[in-house]
């Protein structure tokens, strides 16, 4: 069986196709720049080769197309034809309170991604895109959409409502739903696995942190809490969003600048952060470079970027009642040892002891990196979002 798994965005198409039986990816790539000039096409070859293909691609359907053609035909095709592909599955960010699992797509389905679209703006219409092309290019392919939200809605009440007028939530669905999921429900899965360890009867925080960040605190087997809030800025400091911040600073901001809604919008999501603090980059590894030069406000960026995660660490093993297993996973999480230690300085308290000769080791790989004698077990695991994508998708066909 084979599944090809889209992650739509905007200006871009992300692909990659699984074979379900050898549990392996035999094609993998994406389009960039949708829409706009100078669009192309990059690909991974099996052998690990990377080509670059330079194509016109006015709009998602140009783009699935020809993702499609490459499959099929000429020097990089994979398989004889669509009729290969069993199913696609398709990341889809917001599914709100409707979805608490992934869905095989149906014109009701449908119907609640686009009234979610007001939660998503920049995601969920992209989403639509890329299964509105499929639908167009192969309208009998079975087609499954895997919601980024789908994990956090075993929330209590207490941990996604907003201290605001209730009226808010019932009109509006103003509340905390949480990203990442698909992430968060696959290492930490994978990680009790990996160390033996039985899923339904652990307290886990999972740490996805790169330019994007998100914390989940997960209870044999169910996720409690989140970081991340009605949008993916709440929470952690990221690259280029702000995190938590007081919503009166927010109120003050617009009133001192005169800012819009809009631009208020822009601010946090795209010049706050690491970048809005440092003033250098929102790329961690080039932050470390400028901290290492003595640039005092890239070190306070990290210094932010540090304390953020660790203080949620020490929130969620309370909400949990203790911890058993810290999981790192995301751009951040997988490579950089240093990020790592910063984050569990302090917390031997709590039962985190990191073996940091292990722990400079490693780099994208899978490994535990807390001493024998530690009480929560710290593990390094890279996440595959693509193929519980494309698990999911299985599941739903059965």
């Amino acid at each position: 069986m084979k599944v090809l798994v889209l992650n739509c965005g905007s200006s871009s198409i992300k692909y990659k196709l699984f074979d379900m039986e050898t549990q392996s990816a035999i094609a993998q790539g994406g389009i960039e720049k949708i829409g706009l000039p100078g669009s192309f096409l990059k690909l991974t070859t099996p052998s690990g080769e990377k080509v670059i293909i330079e194509e016109d691609f006015p709009q998602h359907t140009k783009g699935i197309e020809f993702i499609f053609e490459l499959l099929t035909q000429g020097r990089y095709a994979c398989i004889s034809s669509l009729h290969d592909i069993d199913a696609v599955g398709h990341r889809v960010v917001h599914g709100g309170e409707k979805f608490n699992a992934s869905m095989l797509i149906t014109p009701e389905v449908i119907d609640n991604i686009v009234a979610c679209a007001d939660l998503a703006p920049l995601h969920n219409p992209a989403n639509l895109l890329g299964i509105e092309a499929v639908t167009k290019i192969a309208p009998k392919m079975p087609q499954v959409a895997v919601f980024d939200t789908a994990f956090h809605q075993t929330m209590p009440a207490k941990a996604y409502t907003y201290g605001i007028p209730y009226e808010f939530y019932r009109k509006y669905g103003v509340r905390r739903y949480g990203f990442h999921g698909t992430s968060h429900r696959y290492v930490s899965a994978k990680a009790c696995e990996v160390l033996g360890l039985d899923y339904e009867h652990q307290r886990i925080i999972t740490a996805h942190i790169g330019n994007g960040g998100s914390l989940a605190a997960i209870k044999d087997g169910r996720c409690i809490d989140t970081t991340m809030g009605l949008t993916p800025l709440e929470g952690l400091l990221m690259g280029t969003r702000s995190g938590d911040i007081d919503a009166g600073a927010v109120a003050y901001l617009m009133e001192k600048e005169q800012l819009t809604p809009r631009q208020m919008s822009d601010l946090l999501n795209k010049k706050s952060g690491i970048m809005g603090v440092s003033g250098v980059s929102s790329d961690m590894r080039e932050l470390v470079s400028a901290a290492d030069g003595g640039n005092d406000r890239a070190r306070l960026a990290m210094d932010m970027y540090h304390y953020r995660i660790k203080k949620y660490i020490g929130a969620f093993a309370a909400a949990m009642g203790g911890l058993d297993l810290l999981v790192f996973t995301g751009g951040v999480g997988e490579n950089q040892s240093y990020a790592r230690s910063e984050i569990c300085s302090g917390l031997e308290w709590m039962g985190i002891k990191l073996d940091h000769a292990v722990n400079d080791r490693v780099h994208g790989d899978t490994a535990l990196i807390s001493t024998p004698d530690a009480g929560v077990k710290v593990i390094v695991l890279p996440t595959d979002e693509e193929w519980m994508i494309a698990s999911d998708t299985v599941n739903c066909l059965k």
